[in-house]
């Protein structure tokens, strides 16, 4: 079994190797550098406790304004792709209870990730695949104050699924399951 300090070192390396080095995402090496991460392993298997686990990590970002971002990882459960946009699902609908609806976002990854209509092998399915199941939390404050800096925000997603295609299934396949070790 992975121990959580694995689990968070190969986060890690794949935001460091895929997110920031295919620069999947312009945003993510500032937040990487100034150490403004947070990274929650949540070994618990059921649908409610992860969902309180993800009320628990918004409160933190609530009360702690140095942490920019957190990732909670579920390296045990949601294996499934459509359990995990379950979760997904459910996480959005908290933040609306709870009242956090435009002040945090929910951004999804997953070993398995497929975009809607497209075919499981698109090397495009690998700008959102990662090691394990998780649940991404953004401030949009600082979401949209970066957005502001970046002329062309618009253009990240076409961008990026152009450059895994380019890049193809197998590179980006290996890329990913390198930050395995």
């Amino acid at each position: 079994m992975t121990s959580n300090e694995q689990v968070i070192e190969q986060t890690k390396k794949w935001i460091l190797d895929v997110v920031i080095g295919c620069n999947f995402c312009p945003f993510a090496g500032k937040v990487m550098v100034q150490g403004a991460v947070r990274y929650k392993v949540e070994n618990l298997s059921t649908l409610q406790e992860s969902l309180q686990s993800f009320i628990k990590e918004c409160l933190i970002l609530e009360n702690d304004t140095t942490i920019e971002t957190v990732f909670i990882i579920f390296p045990h459960s949601f294996e499934q792709f459509d359990d995990y946009l379950d979760l997904v699902s459910l996480a959005e609908s908290l933040l609306k209870k709870e009242g956090y609806e435009g002040i945090y976002q929910v951004a999804g990854f997953h070993p398995q990730y497929r975009f809607a209509g497209a075919p499981l092998d698109d090397a495009a399915n690998y700008t959102n695949r990662s090691c394990y199941p998780m649940l991404h939390i953004l401030r949009e404050a600082s979401v949209e104050k970066a957005l502001e800096k970046y002329t062309d925000a618009k253009q990240i997603p076409d961008r990026n699924i152009n450059f895994a295609r380019e890049k193809g299934l197998v590179y980006m396949k290996m890329l990913r399951d390198s930050c395995l070790g």
